[in-house]
């Protein structure tokens, strides 16, 4: 076995500062000058960061149980607890056998009805002509969904009672992950003080709602479904906490990556008219001036492949980390135990070697969600293997309503005086400083 060949830094802090400064740059830098495998320091860490689509595989996929999550997952159980995203071995193959039902595409087609029905109603504040933080509109709507179709709440219940502890805390926890030297969370620092505070009050509101729902008052919200799912082999439910858990997740994933996705779906149309008159000749074709609904979905297919090229320039996930828990080979190099694999779907999804024109917004080149003659694992916006993104059809659904909605009603443009739009890796990839536009009537 092979081992994996380092770059030289002399800093205590390694390539960490390189990295902090523009993470896109610094991980696009190192895939155009090496093939393969690569590795560098965070301080004492030492990460390896995979090159190809057959290593990829490897990680997520054939070795995983190889692998854990990387630390900043870890930073995040303060918050999410031993949901799906943070949790490992038995406790996460067992919460994912409860919650699979819950997520198959038949399951999550009954909320496309609520999804549609949401997004007018939030389209209604929008006037024609207005300027408006869009970036921060597709947060809000995409929240709204997820606590009607999680907890049967509307909208401004939503914001008042978890969406303004939910940015608190998204704030603080990318600074957190961020840092080199954090304060533990029991000092009583301001900035722990707040993110505290944060979790506390959304934990108030989860508890209240799951203790409220008897037997006889489960509703047929996810909730609702989590809260009857039993596991197959020991005939358990989930307790409270875990309930908690794994709505928290649902919350953190739910909302903030449909999002993004919607944000630079928006953006990507403001700059290729052409693409978003193809868009509104199939949204005015397919679905005139009724409401969409899940039967449109396949008929809805421009619209769809936006939304998968949006992912492909912009995916939400742009970085993975996996930390090795014992020796194991990849390909032919030896990953030490405890050293970090680092996957980026962003660098792979740029590559001029899987598609062409990589930098161009392209949305004609998927054909049911893939592109012809891309290895696997060269595009994987959901991550891959046992941990794949279990609400992928879910979000791929309401991204798709809710644009085709969108469409359905207004034109955006981007402000002539906006900043210059550029992606911000934060836990998730945002466009940074928001994203500012105009939306017009189209009927």
């Amino acid at each position: 076995m092979l081992e994996v060949k380092g770059l030289a830094s002399y800093s205590p802090l390694g390539h960490l500062n390189e990295f902090r400064k523009d993470p896109l740059h610094f991980l696009s830098d190192l895939y155009n000058k090496h093939d393969t495998i690569v590795s560098f320091r965070f301080a004492h860490r030492k990460m390896n960061l995979l090159l190809e689509p057959a290593l990829i595989k490897e990680v997520l996929v054939t070795k995983q149980n190889s692998f854990h999550k990387s630390k900043p997952f870890q930073e995040m159980k303060t918050l999410l607890g031993e949901g799906l995203l943070t949790s490992e071995d038995e406790v996460h193959m067992r919460q994912r056998r409860l919650m699979q039902p819950s997520f198959t595409k038949q399951h999550i087609q009954t909320y496309a009805e609520e999804m549609t029905m949401i997004t007018e109603e939030f389209l209604c504040s929008w006037k024609d002509g207005e300027e408006r933080l869009i970036s921060r509109d597709m947060m809000e709507l995409t929240l709204a969904i997820i606590v009607k179709t999680m907890f049967s709440m509307d909208m401004y219940q939503g914001h008042e009672r978890v969406g303004k502890h939910l940015d608190i805390i998204m704030d603080i926890a990318t600074k957190r992950i961020r840092s080199v030297l954090k304060a533990p969370l029991a000092l009583h620092t301001p900035q722990n003080k707040s993110l505290t505070e944060a979790i506390n009050a959304i934990d108030k509101v989860l508890y209240e709602m799951i203790e409220k729902r008897s037997d006889s008052n489960i509703k047929e919200d996810l909730l609702g479904v989590l809260m009857r799912a039993r596991d197959e082999e020991s005939g358990e439910g989930m307790t409270n906490q875990q309930l908690r858990d794994e709505a928290m997740t649902i919350f953190m994933a739910g909302h903030e990556t449909t999002a993004n996705t919607l944000s630079w779906c928006l953006y990507l149309l403001s700059q290729h008219p052409s693409k978003a008159e193809r868009l509104y000749e199939e949204v005015d074709r397919v679905l005139g001036n009724r409401r969409a609904n899940h039967d449109d979905m396949k008929e809805l297919v421009y619209t769809q492949q936006i939304i998968w090229e949006s992912i492909r320039l912009y995916p939400p996930a742009w970085l993975i980390g996996r930390k090795a828990i014992e020796d194991v080979r990849i390909g032919n190099y030896k990953i030490h135990k405890g050293e970090t694999v680092l996957i980026s779907p962003y660098i792979m999804q740029h590559s001029e070697k899987y598609f062409s024109n990589a930098e161009e917004f392209i949305p004609e080149r998927f054909i049911n969600g893939k592109v012809k003659d891309v290895p696997e694992y060269a595009f994987f916006p959901f991550g891959g293997g046992p941990r794949v993104c279990i609400g992928n059809h879910f979000a791929i659904m309401e991204a798709t309503l809710v644009l085709a909605t969108i469409a359905q009603q207004f034109t955006v443009e981007l402000l002539q005086n906006q900043h210059k739009v550029e992606p911000e890796p934060f836990i998730t990839l945002r466009p940074k400083s928001g994203l500012r536009m105009i939306v017009r009537k189209r009927r």
